[in-house]
């Protein structure tokens, strides 16, 4: 398991998609997974600090957590299978620990309520992970920890991730770390 925070949200201006950016704790390596905008909202609001009139789909979810007496101890974007991401809710119950699918767009909105660590597993990130360059743009490989370690992509993969190249190109690095 690899712990990733959120780096941004952001929304393609092809197709108006929301994806949710999240990058490695402790290396340069991103990892790109397109959400609804219901729940893109979800996360930025809580990120924001913005307060919302009534409590949200996710506020509910935390609240009867909460209620019954079970903590939510870190969400995990465990696989990834036919262009589609798995996570699990991992929650303490008393002695019990309990493991629950979810996606991880929901994942990741009730981790930043309960401000839990978000964590992949390495064999997601080897399959979706992206790196980028030095000026900080394009795709340096899709996985692996050095130059060794990258592998030659094929035309139809980098068509796969066309939609992924408009929004790493995008990233524009002076922003990330900040608040």
């Amino acid at each position: 398991m690899v712990e990733m925070t959120i780096e941004s949200i952001r929304v393609s201006l092809t197709n108006y998609q929301r994806v949710v950016i999240l990058k490695e704790k402790e290396s340069d390596r991103f990892l790109p997974i397109w959400i609804g905008p219901a729940e893109a909202d979800a996360i930025a609001v809580r990120l924001q600090d913005v307060s919302v009139a009534r409590p949200l789909t996710h506020d509910l979810l935390r609240k009867v957590i909460d209620d019954l007496g079970a903590q939510v101890e870190y969400v995990f974007v465990n696989d990834l299978s036919n262009d589609t991401f798995f996570a699990k809710i991992m929650l303490k119950v008393g002695e019990r620990s309990l493991e629950v699918d979810a996606r991880p767009s929901d994942a990741i909105a009730l981790a930043v309520r309960s401000e839990v660590p978000i964590f992949a597993d390495e064999s997601v990130l080897d399959k979706a992970g992206v790196r980028l360059d030095e000026e900080g743009q394009g795709l340096e490989g899709l996985a692996g920890g050095g130059p060794d370690d990258q592998k030659e992509v094929s035309a139809e993969e980098l068509e796969k991730l066309s939609p992924f190249r408009d929004v790493i190109e995008g990233l524009d690095l002076e922003d990330f770390g900040k608040k």
